[in-house]
């Protein structure tokens, strides 16, 4: 049945964007021409961002381990070297009185 109400239809468009834009996640600000129809150029800005963050975070972990190495590396000749000086000094000439 349809409606004799001008506005009826400046509602169904209304509705329309607004749940184009709530499903899509796109600011209602767009204009249409603004929002690419063009689905390749969304996936492919989609997995450039991803590739990014993943690039980003893998950076961030590589950076994290070689600091967590290094460390490990430091405390290591740190107890080779406390080794050492005890064993040298236990092998030290003992003096009997």
């Amino acid at each position: 049945m349809a409606s004799n109400n001008p506005d009826s239809s400046a509602n169904q468009s209304a509705v329309s964007s607004f749940t184009f834009h709530y499903a899509f996640g796109t600011s209602p600000g767009l204009r249409t021409s603004q929002i690419s129809e063009d689905p390749k150029t969304d996936v492919n800005a989609a997995v450039e961002e991803l590739l990014n963050t993943i690039s980003n975070k893998f950076a961030g972990v590589s950076s994290e381990i070689f600091a967590k190495m290094d460390e490990m590396s430091r405390r290591l000749d740190n107890l080779e070297a406390a080794l050492l000086a005890n064993k040298e000094k236990d092998a030290g000439p003992s003096k009997s009185s």
